[in-house]
């Protein structure tokens, strides 16, 4: 069974402590970076199939490690922040990280995100249709272009359809405002945030009681999409 490498950049010694011991108690192998420096450094040599990055580094700040990585590497990025400003969290998504968990976070959560973030990363090298994704009552496939609640059709507009099967394409990943209004309408369209609050709302409301607990808000951010495969 292949082992996937993890790549920890943080400059706080306790998080390096606690963190990597859980790490490797789930099954994974941990590799250690104290600045940012050494974890590009470790990123390019080693090639880890995760990074968790904290942005308060002593020698370069953690958006620019972000951007300096995305421009060598696709690998999936968890950035680990105790800064709580809105403008922080959508920087660093939109500089592409997978998403955030907040300092202090649990390693329960932490590690559910690491496990969709490399499922999600294991998704988009094959080829095959998205699996079917299920949350109560309402399922969606996205490759059939169908979604039902309690059986029976969602009656999804075109729209709305592909609001949420971009949704579904990054299921458990945290979407800006602006990377949904770019994707569905371009460009012209990205500060629209208003136009895209009366979609998400109304496709909420299709979905049934449990629309709001399906795609659940970020406030100031995005919108994820809180699906599991069945």
């Amino acid at each position: 069974m292949l082992v996937s490498r993890i790549l920890l950049v943080d400059d706080e010694k306790q998080i390096h402590r606690f963190l990597g011991p859980a790490l490797d108690a789930a099954g994974y192998t941990t590799e250690h970076a104290a600045s940012g420096a050494e974890g590009l450094r470790l990123a390019a040599a080693h090639a880890p199939a995760l990074v968790l990055l904290d942005l308060g580094l002593p020698d370069l700040d953690g958006q620019e490690v972000l951007r300096r990585l995305r421009g060598f590497s696709p690998v999936p990025v968890i950035v680990l922040s105790a800064r709580d400003r809105d403008e922080e969290k959508v920087r660093a998504l939109d500089e592409g990280a997978d998403d955030f968990v907040e300092k202090p976070f649990s390693v329960s959560e932490l590690l559910a995100r690491i496990r969709a973030a490399l499922r999600r990363s294991g998704d988009a090298q094959d080829t095959a249709p998205p699996p079917l994704l299920r949350v109560g009552a309402v399922e969606i496939d996205v490759a059939a272009h169908r979604v039902m609640v309690d059986g029976m059709p969602a009656g999804l507009s075109p729209r709305e359809f592909a609001l949420l099967a971009l949704l579904a394409r990054h299921a458990g990943r945290v979407m800006t405002h602006r990377q949904i209004l770019v994707a569905l309408w371009g460009p012209a369209h990205a500060e629209d945030t208003q136009y895209l609050r009366v979609y998400i709302g109304q496709l909420r409301q299709k979905l049934g009681p449990d629309g709001p607990r399906l795609i659940t808000t970020e406030p100031g951010i995005g919108y994820r999409l809180e699906a599991t495969a069945p």
